[in-house]
């Protein structure tokens, strides 16, 4: 009896997930990070970010929390809003360093490095949803800072960049 008691429970949050509004979206970022991101709505204000950059020669994965804020901008359109959210970062960069190691030539050889790096993000957008078409496009800010890669600390406070999303 519990069995059907859960699978009834389990099949009634399956169908109220279903509604007009979108539930995740999948887009592209072109910016200082450039990249994929994939987007999951918790809720009518909050959604989780996943996003897979390249940037400095390497790999970064971010998880993000943002809040939406639909009516912050007072121009009678319910289609633009802001975003704000942070998260955290991790991955790796490569770099080429120059060694001089022949004074008289002044020879020189370049060799390419790796390291991780990890750190904080933060988060500012203006988006626009289409609604006649499931898509949303925004401008953006993430600010972040690595704490390791090729210098231990490295602040970065404008990575813009101009995003595309798909809804559904």
């Amino acid at each position: 009896m519990k069995q059907i008691y859960l699978a009834v429970s389990l099949l009634l949050l399956a169908f109220s997930g279903f509604s007009e509004e979108p539930v995740k979206a999948v887009g592209i970022r072109g910016g200082l990070s450039s990249g994929f991101e994939y987007r999951v709505y918790s809720g009518d204000l909050t959604s989780y970010k996943a996003l897979l950059s390249f940037r400095k020669q390497g790999l970064q994965l971010t998880g993000m929390k943002e809040f939406h804020v639909a009516d912050a901008f007072d121009i009678g359109e319910e289609e633009l809003s802001f975003v704000y959210g942070f998260g955290a970062h991790v991955g790796f960069e490569s770099w080429h360093r120059d060694n001089y190691y022949d004074d008289i030539y002044h020879t020189y050889y370049s060799e390419r490095r790796s390291g991780p790096i990890a750190g904080l993000d933060g988060l500012a957008a203006i988006e626009y949803t289409v609604k006649e078409i499931p898509f949303v496009v925004g401008v953006e800010v993430k600010p972040y800072f690595n704490l390791f890669g090729k210098s231990f600390f490295q602040l970065q406070p404008f990575d813009f960049a101009f995003t595309v999303k798909y809804t559904f």
